[in-house]
């Protein structure tokens, strides 16, 4: 696998779907959590995908229940509560491992390509990866970074 275009991710009604649907586009992808004191960052995000979707941005979030169990058990459950509080209409997959035995590919991936301080393993919910139009990993955000902070290099890519 070269690009994050190379890989299927799991909808939340079970089916896979291919990243290359949103090859040319410049991504951000993040592991979320309903529960958790980033959880206001799911606002952030929108902001940043409501101002650039017309110039191709695509968020995608893959809710993670790995730090505190602070995502629901039901994904429909996580995508009401996104909907409701936070107006999200980026795309949410189906909720991921994104460290150990059963952590998803792209994550693997995108943690190869971005390692974090000292390690590779992400520490919490809210790790922000942006992705260029190429599909190339190009910087890796640390949870407690703001989206609206990510805007700069984000505006580079679009």
């Amino acid at each position: 696998m070269s690009t994050v275009y190379d890989f299927q991710v799991k909808m939340t009604n079970g089916q896979q779907k291919s990243l290359r649907e949103y090859e040319g586009k410049p991504l951000i992808i993040v592991n979320t959590a309903s529960k958790c004191g980033l959880t206001p960052q799911f606002g952030g995000l929108e902001e940043l995908y409501s101002k650039y979707k017309e110039q191709g941005l695509v968020i995608l979030g893959f809710p993670c229940d790995q730090f505190n169990n602070q995502e629901y058990d039901d994904i429909e459950e996580t995508t009401q509560f996104c909907q409701l509080n936070y107006g999200v209409t980026f795309p949410i997959f189906a909720k991921i491992d994104v460290n150990g035995d059963n952590e998803d590919a792209l994550f693997t991936f995108v943690k190869q390509q971005q390692k974090g301080i000292l390690s590779s393993r992400i520490k919490w919910n809210f790790t922000k990866f942006l992705i260029d139009r190429k599909g190339n990993v190009v910087k890796r955000y640390a949870p407690t970074v703001a989206p609206n902070k990510i805007e700069d290099d984000l505006a580079k890519l679009l």
